[in-house]
């Protein structure tokens, strides 16, 4: 147990650890005033309670939760960039109904399960909130539409963008409609994890047949969609209330198609084309999403193709475009707020 801004300073020079207090301690204001304060390691599973109750009459600010299962920087940092008037805290799903009225806000931030099988508990939750008046930014059919990439194929589809033709496939004998060269995914995906490039059908085969092993090939089936000859790049952009607010390009790592940083992609700060913004928006307004990731994959025409839309992006500073990315992207979520209510009481005249 620490306390005080002092051991938080010690603590962090040795070792990465995060204390509420410190690493957020221009939102999280009912955790600073808890004494014996809990400490974590950055992306280590959330435990303690969020909002402490209803907001103090003689204090009102707007109050943004934001709804997630792990410290990672991202949110972290969002926590940080809260302006005067607005109180942000990170609270898991379990503990969120209840704590918020209609005068509140909700960001979801649920990722992907780590057996890739599905999304993080809190789906359920997330729905109660909508139903019960809470205004939520990604809300439940934006994170099926984000992190379910069959349901992202058809959505960018039917809003005419460009995107690599996709096919479901349930079996591992099933005969594919699309020919090699084809990328093999899971429907539920993120990290780079059991994607692979099968240039032949000698290859694809073999691959089917290697993750029909999994628990989730057997819940939700397999994608296999149309290669986009790999130029060794890509862009992956943030879109936040509409605009972009951050981007970089990634560039795989030697000998690997890739461009997931967790499979050693390097990033690069980037001013994004015209032409990959407007793509972006149009892909984050197709899934209404209100912060989300957009990758793009040049192509050797010129142009860009949409592959990916993160519903639980995470970013950097790299990302930012002439000013902090985490200010950038939570001012255009509040004024995305401020919009909506606006246009609600306007409706109501």
């Amino acid at each position: 147990m620490f306390g005080g801004l002092g051991p938080a300073r010690a603590r962090r020079k040795s070792k990465p650890w995060i204390g509420l207090a410190h690493g957020c301690r221009r939102g999280l204001r009912h955790f600073s005033r808890v004494k014996g304060e809990k400490w974590w390691r950055a992306g280590e599973i959330l435990v303690e309670r969020g909002f402490s109750g209803p907001p103090n009459v003689q204090n009102m600010v707007m109050r943004v939760a934001l709804v997630a299962h792990r410290l990672n920087e991202t949110n972290l940092r969002l926590v940080e960039a809260a302006p005067p008037g607005v109180d942000i805290e990170i609270v898991p799903p379990s503990r969120i109904l209840g704590l918020l009225g209609p005068d509140d806000a909700a960001l979801a931030r649920l990722d992907v399960l780590p057996s890739l099988d599905g999304i993080e508990p809190g789906i359920w939750e997330i729905g109660r909130l909508e139903a019960d008046g809470v205004q939520v930014l990604n809300r439940l059919r934006t994170l099926l539409a984000t992190h379910d990439k069959l349901q992202t194929s058809r959505t960018l589809h039917a809003a005419s963008l460009p995107h690599p033709r996709t096919a479901h496939m349930i079996a591992a004998s099933a005969i594919t409609p699309i020919d090699p060269p084809v990328v093999v995914k899971p429907r539920f995906g993120s990290w780079g994890r059991d994607v692979t490039l099968c240039e032949s059908r000698a290859d694809l085969r073999a691959c089917l047949d290697e993750l029909s092993t999994r628990t989730w090939f057997r819940r939700q089936g397999v994608l296999v969609q149309q290669l986009i000859p790999p130029l060794g790049h890509d862009l992956r952009l943030v879109v936040a209330g509409g605009q972009v607010v951050g981007a970089v390009r990634r560039r795989a790592a030697e000998g690997e198609w890739r461009t997931n940083v967790a499979l050693g992609a390097e990033r690069e700060s980037t001013e994004p084309p015209q032409a990959a913004r407007e793509i972006a928006v149009a892909a984050a307004a197709a899934v209404e999403g209100d912060l989300v990731g957009v990758d793009l994959m040049p192509t050797t025409d010129g142009g860009w193709v949409v592959i990916e839309v993160n519903g639980a992006v995470e970013f950097t500073d790299e990302y930012s475009l002439g000013r902090d990315i985490f200010s950038a992207a939570l001012d255009a979520l509040l004024a995305a707020l401020a919009d909506s209510r606006e246009r609600a009481v306007a409706a109501l005249a």
